[in-house]
């Protein structure tokens, strides 16, 4: 088994696991269907979910994404128009000291990003960003 860079720095994180998700490009595309699977069917209401990233993103090899929410047990990031829209899963432990994530995505266009959070009393909030992408990050 291969062991990433990526997987090893999340692992060495305290109080912080995360789990990279990637879906076949034939699985479910749609945004409804992404988070019903996570929420398990649950509508996401609102909360103190914030999700930040540029308005437009000259570039969508490497888009910034940074999403915070207090209280969350898990946070999830969609990019629903990508090959591969499930971006990752973040499960915060006992010992997280905040429970925010920052990362860089691959944007194949123009979407919204969507970031889900599991809250500790298992409901869940949703917030997204709108992020114009000019030139496609993910081939094809």
């Amino acid at each position: 088994m291969k062991i990433s860079r990526r997987r090893i720095l999340a692992v060495g994180s305290a109080g912080l696991v995360v789990t990279l998700l990637p879906l076949p490009a034939s699985a479910a595309t749609e945004a409804d269907e992404l988070i019903a699977r996570f929420t398990d069917g649950a509508t996401p209401g609102e909360g103190p979910l914030t999700i930040t990233a540029p308005q437009i993103a000259e570039n969508g090899n490497a888009v910034g994404v940074e999403v915070e929410c207090p209280g969350a047990k898990s946070i999830r990031i969609l990019a629903p128009a990508n090959p591969n829209p499930e971006v990752c899963t973040v499960h915060f432990g006992p010992l997280a000291g905040s429970h925010r994530l920052s990362t860089r995505i691959r944007m194949a266009e123009t979407m919204d990003v969507i970031a889900l959070a599991e809250m500790e009393d298992g409901s869940f909030v949703q917030a997204s960003a709108r992020v114009r992408v000019t030139i496609g990050g993910c081939g094809g």
